[in-house]
């Protein structure tokens, strides 16, 4: 997604901003499916579109309260609630007023302005990187189901929580059991999010190939594992360093922010995946693949 259909989408987004849109609409707008929308403007912004339209809305509210005498039911009707109840506590949360303390003088309310997406010149920085293409790949993992929304939340622990979950009730060590000694490397496995499902698969497996004990893998499968594979892709490999997990996501940041842009590749609807090596270096948390193509290959 370039920095102009981000802007485009915003200026869509204030064009329509009293009718009835959701991000998906805004999508369709810029010619992108309503995940890939929806997970670019995220890490650009900061924010999803339908966190920037409901801000725009009650700040919009706000300003109508102090200089009209819209009331506070036509303004829930006006501005997308379903009541002015639910209007009413919308607004009280991202103001910290009431619409009543918001139409008197001395009010104190937030001002959300519109976004403008700006290009700015800063220090020069280095985003390592490397092309690697994969031909299919099969994986044993245990697996579980996600809802899409949580994708771009930061104060979502849900994936880390199911990697804890899985060390605690000793899932992932047999799975390590079953390769050879030294390449029991683990991957963090992950389904696109697509516009017709509520819900993304995310995976912790490991790769199974000739060094794999395949009569073990057979069992896993039996007892709840899962088999996963992958299509051949080319992948844009890009090594998280850190102490935790949060370089991921600002590593996945950096590929919206600087790489899609400067590079003209694009994310594919293929599986992405970290590898968190059996023997990584230090300072090395995992590599994240991300699968891509060029913007201008169908």
């Amino acid at each position: 997604m370039s920095i102009q259909r981000i802007q485009q989408a915003i200026n869509y987004m204030e064009e329509h901003i009293c009718e009835d849109i959701h991000y998906t609409d805004v999508a369709k707008h810029v010619h992108m499916s309503g995940y890939d929308f929806h997970r670019t403007f995220s890490f650009v912004t900061g924010m999803t579109a339908n966190e920037y339209i409901r801000s725009r809305r009650l700040t919009l509210a706000a300003q109508e309260f102090q200089t009209t005498g819209l009331s506070v039911t036509d303004a829930a009707y006006k501005y997308g609630y379903e009541s002015p109840e639910s209007f009413s506590k919308a607004f009280s949360r991202f103001h910290g007023s009431t619409p009543r303390q918001a139409k008197q003088k001395g009010a104190k309310l937030h001002l959300f302005n519109p976004l403008v997406i700006k290009i700015i010149l800063e220090g020069g920085s280095i985003m390592d990187y490397r092309m690697e293409h994969r031909e299919q790949q099969q994986f044993i993992a245990m697996v579980r189901a996600f809802p899409n929304e949580i994708i771009n939340d930061d104060n979502d622990h849900s994936v880390p929580d199911f990697w804890t979950e899985c060390y605690e009730k000793n899932l992932i060590e047999p799975m390590k059991q079953l390769r050879a000694a030294g390449k029991r490397d683990l991957y963090g496995l992950c389904t696109p999010t697509r516009d017709s499902e509520t819900h993304f698969q995310y995976g912790i497996g490991v790769l199974v190939d000739e060094d794999t004990d395949m009569a073990g893998v057979q069992r896993m499968v039996e007892n709840g594992y899962r088999m996963w594979k992958t299509e051949p892709v080319d992948y844009a490999v890009f090594r998280c360093m850190g102490a935790d997990g949060d370089c991921i996501g600002e590593t996945w940041s950096k590929f919206f922010k600087e790489f899609v842009p400067q590079t003209g590749y694009v994310q594919t609807d293929d599986t992405d995946y970290e590898i968190y090596f059996e023997n990584g270096e230090s300072g090395l948390f995992c590599e994240l693949w991300i699968p891509v193509r060029r913007a201008d290959r169908s």
